[in-house]
């Protein structure tokens, strides 16, 4: 080991903490930060072990990674001050940056959100052939959380070559992990999971970095996870504004004894093959380096993005021209299920890159039969799952920022809760929080609603749930066709969707022709036309207002029907036309009201100038009841507006 450039790193590295301190000791820099003074050996042992082509994935804590790593300490500072010229645009800040280019795949905020991602930027490197690794960076606190222990599985399982870098730093914000780990160690717990593990001093830099090398080894030549603890101490507090009241001088009094840069200046020094001036002459350049960085950092602190310049780093642009499937020309006539399998079967053909995630997905053909035996075409491709929907959701969401397309098929939307970390906080955020540099092509397919007999916690429908998320689409097909053509834009896109799927349409067939171009993600269809009511909805309600305009026409009523298809974006242009023709507007949905996609076409339509002055009467909200989905078949068949309620809610308005 080169022990030299490990002090140089690590001194780096404590620069730059260092003026992070002053800057916001004095009040000059943002928000919050979370200093890793005392850590360096562990930033320095790990990244001077890895390869170049190695990612990291790193916790908040994370700024001597990236120092470490090789991350521009000026375009660090720019970051942390928000400035454009920041290695993220100055949208990430201290917690949230990456650094794709030094295969640094970025920080979480949220405490062991970051591993199962990491362990999809495995999957990637395995599915590429790569003869690199992951490495997962967490601390003593994320070992008590649960998608730890599914992550592990899950790696162990699929023979993922993911490095699990446990700091523990003794704390985990003011909790001493004494009191919070059941353990005396916690590398041991790998065991539990098959993992090979190992415990090492995280304050020693050369113990740290020959860890790392065999593990490194190990992982690569046996395809398997490897668990490595480092054992370190954090001299600062768990963020700016940490007293530390809840450890004792004593106790800092001794590590400060143990600080890592000053164990390697003793042992440099003993070994009698650098000189004090030598040593001091590196301390000295890099502190010049990192003061040079921020001199030049805080001359552009104030150039910022707009706020039209973020808001357009939302989405990533559309730009996957990879290869296209070719089904036959002709009509065919499939079931809604079908639609979906034919879509999933033809991406597959095309492009290796797209998978299939999820549990039961294989010989069993998927919860509702979606996938039937797609398994034995794509054996490759059908990756079956543990029943842990948070880990494997994350894991898709770090294969699909580093090069695969997944589709992750969830039994049941109602666990859409489980999986909201990975969607909302990685997924939705990745084009922002990157700077516009790293997108995810991620289709999250959702079987929601009611009329099955399943009960409050298997038939909800969580659309509002991520309609409120900047960077996620969100469709909802109502027929086979639109389901085979929108599911194909999903797996192509270039973002994260969320996929919704009607259990009651799973059965509906409906012939078509699968080469004929579909309407494009955004674009609502006009399924009926008429002209004295407009009629609004998707999935299963479109159905039931198509049934709603049948009984309206032997009533005199010409009633148009719109399926928006798309919940986000939302084709305001198409709802827009039909009620300034129509002059009256009827909302359905099988879906609670409040602040719901319902919600969002009214405000639509009364925000339109135009369009509520040709309303003749108020618009109309037909949902579900404002309660859990009840079980009893009668009160099931109530909780849902049907055909007769929406005819006599719109001869209400003559």
């Amino acid at each position: 080991m080169d022990l030299l450039r490990a002090y140089a790193l690590m001194w780096r590295s404590r620069a730059f903490e260092d003026e992070v301190e002053r800057l916001f000791a004095r009040g000059a820099l943002y928000g919050t930060t979370h200093l890793a003074t005392g850590q360096e050996a562990a930033q320095a042992g790990l990244c001077m072990a890895l390869d170049d082509e190695d990612w990291i994935m790193s916790t908040h804590r994370c700024h001597g990674y990236a120092v470490c790593r090789g991350t521009d300490t000026y375009r660090l500072f720019c970051e942390l001050f928000g400035s454009r010229h920041g290695v993220c645009k100055g949208l990430a800040g201290s917690m949230h940056f990456q650094d794709t280019a030094r295969h640094n795949a970025g920080s979480s905020a949220i405490v062991g959100s970051g591993i199962p991602p990491a362990a999809g930027i495995a999957l990637t490197l395995k599915r590429h052939g790569k003869n690199n690794i992951s490495v997962s960076i967490f601390g003593d606190g994320a070992c008590s959380r649960g998608t730890l222990h599914e992550t592990m599985n899950l790696c162990a399982v699929w023979h993922l070559p993911l490095l699990f870098f446990c700091e523990n730093n003794l704390y985990g914000m003011s909790a001493s992990s004494s009191r919070m780990i059941s353990t005396d160690s916690i590398s041991a717990r790998a065991a539990g999971y098959g993992i090979a593990h190992e415990t090492v001093d995280g304050n020693d830099v050369e113990a740290v970095y020959n860890a790392v090398k065999k593990a490194r080894e190990y992982i690569v030549s046996n395809q398997e996870p490897y668990f490595l603890e480092v054992l370190t101490y954090r001299q600062k507090g768990h963020s700016k504004n940490d007293r530390c009241v809840y450890r004792t001088r004593e106790e800092e009094q001794y590590w400060l004894q143990r600080d890592p840069i000053a164990l390697l200046e003793k042992n440099l020094l003993n070994s009698g093959k650098v000189t004090e001036n030598e040593l001091k002459a590196i301390r000295d350049a890099e502190k010049e380096t990192v003061s040079e960085a921020l001199i030049l950092a805080e001359g552009v602190k104030d150039e910022v993005l707009s706020i039209d310049e973020a808001r357009n780093l939302t989405m990533a642009p559309e730009t996957f021209f990879g290869p296209q499937p070719h089904p036959t020309p002709g009509k065919v006539t499939l079931s809604f299920r079908e639609a979906l399998r034919l879509a999933l079967d033809l991406e597959m053909d095309c492009d290796e890159d797209v998978i299939l995630m999820g549990e039961d997905i294989g010989a069993y053909g998927g919860c509702f039969k979606v996938t039937g035996d797609l398994y034995l075409k794509h054996p490759d491709q059908i990756l079956e799952t543990p029943v842990s929907e948070e880990s494997f959701c994350g894991v898709a969401v770090g294969s699909a920022k580093t090069g695969l397309r997944p589709v992750v098929e969830v039994m049941y939307a109602d666990f859409s809760t489980l999986i909201s970390d990975p969607v909302i906080n990685h997924a939705a955020k990745s084009w922002f929080m990157s700077g516009g540099k790293v997108c995810c092509p991620l289709v999250v397919r959702l079987p929601e609603g009611s009329g099955t007999g399943h009960g409050p916690q298997h038939t909800q429908t969580p659309a509002a749930m991520f309609l409120n998320v900047p960077g996620l689409i969100v469709l909802a097909p109502s027929c086979p066709q639109d389901a085979y053509g929108l599911l194909t834009l999903a797996i192509r896109s270039n973002n994260p969707v969320i996929f919704l799927e009607h259990k009651l349409l799973y059965p509906e067939t409906q012939t078509f022709d699968p080469s004929e171009p579909v309407l494009p993600i955004g674009k609502a269809r006009v399924a009926r036309t008429g002209k004295d009511v407009t009629l609004i909805a998707y999935s299963q309600a479109v159905n039931v207002c198509l049934n709603a305009a049948s009984l309206l026409e032997k009533q005199g009523v010409s009633a148009e029907v719109i399926d928006l298809r798309s919940l986000k974006p939302l084709d305001t242009q198409t709802i827009l036309e039909s009620v300034r023709k129509t002059g009256r507007a009827v909302i359905v949905q099988w879906a609670n009201s409040v602040a719901s996609a319902s919600s969002e076409v009214e405000s639509v339509i009364c925000s339109d100038a135009e369009a509520f002055e040709a309303l003749k009467k108020p618009v109309i909200r037909l949902c579900s009841e404002e309660c859990p989905t009840p079980f009893s078949k009668p009160l099931e068949k109530a909780y849902n507006p049907g055909p007769k309620q929406v005819a006599d809610a719109v001869l209400g308005l003559f």
